[in-house]
């Protein structure tokens, strides 16, 4: 009986599934706001507050509350004006039950198994046997506190088998007692569902790679052996045309028409979902303060956000600049526990099992998103299929100024994610996500095995992977602003990663050819075999494409090359280089142009050298594959010496000012008359 009691609480508020209430009017937006709040009902989740708070900060909570459609100890909790843990104590106090620190509660006092234990958790519930007696350890803010409170005050011999306590509290207990069970989910829950799906090198797959190997290199010194020649100019072609296949789609990605569909109208602030904002931090401390500042400035209610940043255990400096910041928002830290592969992914994974949105985020410690992002996403997936499973949002450079690497960064991140990919994504064809301003749906991630813990490019392999699982991706118009290593060595140490993860990933899905081409079809076949497998080949053989063509060039065509055939190929050296150069320049040019940054488009111009040391990039991360597949090169970040973003918006603030000035001087400067029924945040004298 100790279970069920307070199921129903216990089930958190989504009654309504996501899009039910389209149709309904929003009291939010009702314009007669004088009726609307008196049509305030009695809220008894305050009851139990009402004797340590202002009579303003109950009447904003109320008001509040009734606008979102939440309860209002989730307003009080998200405008700073309580605590998780003060509310939970007072509510205690008022319906006469316990609340419960969890501090030295052992393993052996919770019945359930790891595995039941962290999905009653992550539903704000922990049962417990103290003192031989069975008890519900629940935290009012997920499982809900008016539900609480009405079931309790109708039965009353609830309350005995009934303690109360926080989300934070419960976490720790989680985490210190399911900790070898949740740090290998997320490392190995992909592993182990679908080895064939991850990265992570088991016996089978190294004897099936190495005998793949072996028979490709002799193979090749057959072919040399027998017919150098004919093997030769057979090896160049295969190259040059998987080269130019590469560049092809690139060219033709830009070319989609991208129309987008008319937008769905705003969604009310009622009507909106539980929204997971997840960040995986490691030695970030000195970007901790603007990250939740760019959190903090989301256009979405704070009350529905479940902001969850994953920082690994012996990371102290960055969990002491969290818990130093001071912030209205309620914020879940996750202390990763050191097993298991020390990837972002696996952080990404740990966070997963504590997420409690509808849909859930991933930005990394230097993202500074577009306010709207997460309406706009919603908006997308409101007006799509369920097969829509990810929308991905622009990236966008925002330190160009600081090296000539940022500018031509700058113009890479603008072709792609501003003219290529949604080329891709209008065809519905398989499309990499890129590292960050992933927007997913929390379930269908799960299904699909979230991250894998041992891929250097997790996100390109989740694009893929959930493709091939038969959803598609998207892209929405919403930018998000990132810093680039402005230096080389960190700059290559990045691409070193990337390229790395992107073979492992052609590697992975390549495992069962004719199964990948049922599951993806013709089309994203070979999109995938030209996205990933042509853009690592592409920068491997570069630097043989620009000797062999450099050689011919300056020795006028010697003897070797003397015949038609051989001729034929050194032009093709240039051709292809000429062809690779120009696409690259022309999609960084149409991505500048979108972006308004014309002015930097002479960098352009290197794009020569900026390929060559791609290549660098590529052939180290080839290096790495075979002596250090695991090894994640941390970027560092909070380095950057100047920001676009930070400059347009003093530019705008002047005209601003300038123009109020104006209006101000001329007399035309008039003050609005109406008001909204509730601010956006508790006001400075309420708090």
């Amino acid at each position: 009986m100790a279970y069920g009691v307070v199921a129903e609480a216990a089930s958190g508020r989504s009654g309504e599934p996501f899009g039910a209430t389209v149709g309904r009017t929003s009291n939010a937006h009702s314009p007669q706001l004088t009726e609307a709040a008196a049509r305030i009902p009695h809220l008894p989740e305050l009851d139990c507050v009402r004797d340590l708070l202002s009579e303003a900060t109950l009447n904003y909570a109320e008001r509040r509350a009734f606008s979102l459609d939440v309860e209002a100890d989730h307003v009080l909790i998200a405008s700073g004006a309580i605590s998780e843990e003060a509310y939970a104590r007072a509510l205690a106090r008022h319906l006469d039950v316990l609340f419960e620190p969890l501090d030295g509660r052992t393993r052996e006092m919770c019945p359930l198994s790891d595995e039941r234990l962290i999905v009653s958790a992550a539903r704000g519930v922990v049962p417990l046997v103290i003192g031989g007696v069975r008890c519900l350890v629940i935290a009012p803010r997920a499982a809900g506190a008016r539900r609480l409170m009405q079931s309790i005050q109708t039965n009353r011999a609830q309350a005995g088998i009934v303690r109360f306590t926080s989300i934070d509290r419960i976490n720790r207990f989680v985490l210190q007692n399911a900790r070898e069970k949740i740090a290998a989910e997320a490392s190995d829950g992909l592993k182990t569902r679908w080895p064939i799906l991850s990265a992570a090198r088991g016996e089978r797959h190294r004897i099936r790679a190495a005998a793949v190997a072996v028979v490709s290199v002799l193979a090749a010194l057959a072919a040399m052996t027998v017919a150098p020649t004919t093997a030769f100019y057979a090896l160049e072609i295969a190259l040059g045309a998987v080269f130019l296949g590469w560049t092809g789609l690139r060219l033709f990605g830009a070319c989609v028409d991208r129309t987008a569909a008319k937008p769905a109208p705003r969604w009310p602030d009622d009507q909106l979902p539980t929204y997971s904002v997840v960040a995986a931090l490691y030695r970030e401390a000195a970007c901790v303060d603007d990250l939740l500042e760019a959190i903090e400035s989301l256009d979405y209610p704070r009350e529905k956000l479940d902001v969850i940043l994953a920082v690994e255990a012996d990371d102290d400096e960055t969990i002491a600049a969290i818990k130093a910041r001071k912030t209205r928002l309620p914020i879940t830290l996750i202390e990763v526990p050191p097993v298991g592969p020390r990837t972002k992914p696996k952080a990404l994974n740990v966070a997963l099992t504590f997420a409690r949105g509808t849909f859930t985020v991933i930005f990394d410690a230097e993202d500074r998103p577009d306010a709207t992002q997460l309406r706009r996403a919603v908006q997308a997936f409101s007006g799509a299929g369920d097969d829509l499973a990810c929308v991905q949002a622009h990236l966008c450079i925002d330190n160009t100024r600081d090296s000539w690497l940022t500018h031509l960064f700058t113009a890479e991140y603008a072709g792609q994610f501003d003219v290529f990919l949604p080329g891709i994504a209008a065809l519905h064809l398989p499309l990499p996500l890129g590292g960050s301003s992933n927007h997913f749906r929390t379930d269908t991630l799960r299904k699909v095995g979230g991250w894998d813990a041992y891929n250097m490019t997790e996100d390109a392999d989740l694009g893929l992977r959930l493709a091939r699982f038969g959803y598609r991706t998207g892209m929405i118009a919403s930018t998000t602003y990132e810093e680039a290593p402005a230096e080389f060595g960190p700059w290559l140490r990045q691409r070193t990663r990337w390229y790395k993860g992107w073979m492992q990933t052609w590697l992975v899905h390549m495992r069962r050819p004719r199964r990948l081409f049922a599951e993806l079809g013709f089309a994203g076949f070979t999109v995938f075999q030209l996205l990933v497998g042509g853009n690592v080949l592409a920068a491997l053989v570069h630097p043989l494409f620009f000797a062999g063509w450099f050689y011919a060039l300056i020795s006028g065509y010697p003897t070797w090359a003397e015949d038609e055939m051989a001729r034929m190929l050194a032009a093709c050296y240039g051709g292809n280089l000429v062809v690779g150069y120009l696409t690259s320049a022309f999609l960084g040019w149409l991505g500048l142009r979108c972006r308004g940054l014309l002015s930097i488009a002479w960098m352009l111009i290197v794009m020569p050298l900026y390929w060559l040391i791609l290549s660098l990039a590529a052939w180290r991360g080839l290096y790495q594959l075979m002596t250090a597949p695991y090894l994640w090169e941390k970027t560092e970040h909070g380095l950057a010496r100047h920001s676009r973003r930070a400059e347009s918006t003093t530019r705008s603030l002047h005209r601003l000012e300038h123009h109020l000035t104006r209006l101000q001087k001329s007399g035309e400067l008039t003050r609005s008359a109406d008001r909204p029924l509730v601010p956006d945040r508790l006001p400075q004298d309420i708090a």
